[in-house]
């Protein structure tokens, strides 16, 4: 991604925020619940290609979510443990991960930026890149 990506581009925002990190593009979707570990934010689902991969401090971008309702609170002890991403970036919407950003701000007083981008903006988004999301929705490759 080289330009700014934003409502124009139908981003649509789910939690607003600001942040700013490296991407970890996953290549399937991912059960925060079993699949990664709070302690330390590393992917530990040994069936999912990225495992060994960490969440902590990246902007995550993946396809959608999968699977369990505790996906939610593993989320929200990564984001209280600051092990977590610092955004999260779907191509599909998964209000059981988008809970899981909800419920950290209301418990912790800390949520991270959670947007669904249209499919051409997410195919143009590759891991190691640093991008910028912006509380509007506009998403900045720096």
């Amino acid at each position: 991604m080289t330009e700014s990506s934003g409502p124009a581009s139908s981003t649509r925002v789910l939690v607003p925020g600001a942040a700013s990190g490296e991407t970890l593009v996953l290549d399937e979707p991912l059960s925060f619940w079993g699949g990664v570990d709070p302690s330390d934010g590393r992917i530990i689902d040994r069936h999912h290609p990225q495992v060994g991969e960490t969440v902590c401090g990246r902007v995550l971008v993946m396809p959608s979510g999968r699977g369990s309702s505790s996906s939610s609170s593993v989320l929200a002890e990564t984001l209280r443990a600051g092990t977590g991403p610092v955004a999260i970036l779907l191509a599909e919407p998964d209000p059981i991960v988008a809970l899981g950003a909800v419920v950290a701000d209301e418990l912790y007083g800390g949520s991270i930026p959670f947007l669904v981008v249209d499919r051409r903006a997410y195919e143009r988004i590759s891991t190691g890149t640093v991008l910028r999301v912006e509380p509007d929705g506009r998403i900045v490759s720096s």
